[in-house]
């Protein structure tokens, strides 16, 4: 496969995929694999930045998203309080939360980011 690495814009092709020091034909959602590639030098990829399919649904850079999160800050728009552990919403447009609530809030990347849809 021809991957694209974002946000450095490496592309470059996979030699070989390894879980668990195993060979894989093919790797899954939710794998957590080391690959080998051809071409990129080591100190130019960093962790954080993200690998994807050139030909096929690249990465792509994100103007904003919506994400579930626990509070550790303070927010301007807060969309809906939520239960931590299964997901239910307790609150649409909460005035406030404290310390150690979830939340489901707007974000606007402040620099360029990369999101994967989940």
């Amino acid at each position: 496969m021809v991957v694209n690495f974002v946000p450095v814009n490496f592309t470059t092709e996979v030699k070989s995929v390894e879980m668990h020091h195993e060979a894989l034909s093919k790797a899954l959602p939710g794998d957590n694999v080391g690959f080998s590639v051809k071409k990129v030098p080591v100190k130019d990829v960093h962790h954080g930045n993200m690998a994807g399919d050139s030909k096929n649904d690249p990465p792509l850079e994100a103007a904003g998203f919506t994400a579930q999160l626990t509070l550790l800050a303070k927010f301007a728009e807060l969309k809906e309080k939520i239960d931590r552990h299964p997901g239910i919403k307790l609150k649409d447009d909460p005035k406030f939360l404290k310390s150690g609530d979830a939340t489901i809030v707007g974000m606007v990347p402040g620099k360029p980011m990369y999101a994967e849809s989940f």
